[in-house]
């Protein structure tokens, strides 16, 4: 896809990531069928200084791919913070672990390979807390791994959803009707009603959902 004069403006007026995250773009287009999945620098950059901003030391993300986004959320670390990234998908964990390597932040992630409904019900099994998580995994799945993770955040902490107005899926004239949107917009109706937290949906990219916990 080609990019926008608008895209291209931001994208010039934003603080640029490192060569890494350059070589990750590079792989992610050679060897996956979907690049467009990838975060990119702007949104890169956002998760980053959110990290920054909150001051989280222990973070989640559902939905690694091929690792732009958990290296962006490593970076925003303070000294001794650790990021658990889940990724379902095996095959993509030699470039993972290169691109984390290439951006020298291997040592502060932890891939875990594996279905994630699986893997946060281990984490709560383990009592485990999280400061800030990131969402961009299964569109379908989103409402499942919100009531999740809700145990798993510490109250203050902060759930970042992407993709949440699916190109406009979720709010056009007549709504699409496949199974990604519909769950997406399962998902946004879930948290706007939730007294637990509160919402800010921002048109960042796709979507982009701030939910803190009260």
């Amino acid at each position: 896809m080609m990019e926008s004069p608008k895209d291209k403006y931001i994208r010039e007026h934003t603080t640029p990531l490192s060569e890494a995250f350059d070589w990750i773009e590079r792989q992610t287009h050679l060897r996956t069928n979907f690049p467009q999945m990838l975060a990119g620098p702007v949104q890169g950059q956002f998760l980053k200084m959110l990290v920054e901003i909150s001051g989280a030391r222990d973070v989640l993300e559902i939905g690694c791919f091929t690792g732009y986004s958990a290296a962006c959320l490593a970076l925003g670390l303070p000294e001794g913070g650790h990021v658990d990234s889940l990724e379902i998908d095996d095959e993509l964990e030699d470039t993972i672990r290169e691109g984390w390597e290439r951006a020298g932040v291997s040592d502060s992630i932890t891939l875990h390979i594996g279905d994630a409904l699986d893997t946060l019900a281990r984490f709560a099994s383990e009592d485990r807390r999280f400061d800030f998580v990131y969402i961009d995994a299964n569109k379908r799945e989103y409402s499942d791994y919100y009531e999740a993770v809700m145990p798993l955040l510490r109250r203050g902490g902060f759930i970042v959803a992407d993709d949440v107005m699916m190109g406009g899926k979720v709010y056009g004239p007549k709504p699409a009707t496949d199974k990604q949107t519909l769950g997406l917009a399962r998902f946004n109706d879930v948290v706007a009603s939730d007294p637990r937290v509160e919402v800010v949906l921002m048109p960042v990219g796709e979507g982009i959902s701030l939910i803190r916990k009260k």
